[in-house]
Parts: C-alpha cells; sequence; structure tokens
C-alpha cells in the first residue's frame, strides 16, 4: 500500500496541506503553553505584591432580577 499512489495526481498538495495544518495546530499549543506561563507569572507577582483576587461584584454594581 503506497501512499502516494493511493492519493493520485495532488498527493503534494494533500501532504503539504496536513503537513501545514500539523504545524499551525503545534504552534498554537505551543502559543498557548506560553501564554499560559506568562499569565501564572503576572499572578504570582501580584499576589506576591498583595494584589487579591475578587470574587463577586463591586459595591456599585447592582444585580437585576426580572
Amino acid at each position: 500500500m503506497n501512499l502516494f499512489v493511493d492519493l493520485g495526481a495532488h498527493a503534494a498538495f494533500i501532504i503539504a496541506a496536513y503537513g501545514m495544518a500539523a504545524l499551525i495546530v503545534i504552534a498554537l499549543t505551543g502559543w498557548v503553553a506560553l501564554d499560559y506561563r506568562a499569565q501564572k507569572r503576572h499572578l504570582a507577582k501580584l499576589e506576591a505584591d498583595g494584589v487579591k483576587r475578587r470574587s463577586g461584584r463591586t459595591s456599585g454594581a447592582t444585580e437585576k432580577t426580572t
């Protein structure tokens, strides 16, 4: 079973398209991993500086009820 014969005359295009798609997925995965690490470092620095996380609404916000 030869891959190039099975793909026909457009084998080079098909293989290049799959290769580019794989490179893009790998690049995006790497970008997300690097950004995650950067965000963790930034959060750790903020916490070390005394900035606390806030959950909930600020005192000026009102909740709309229907």
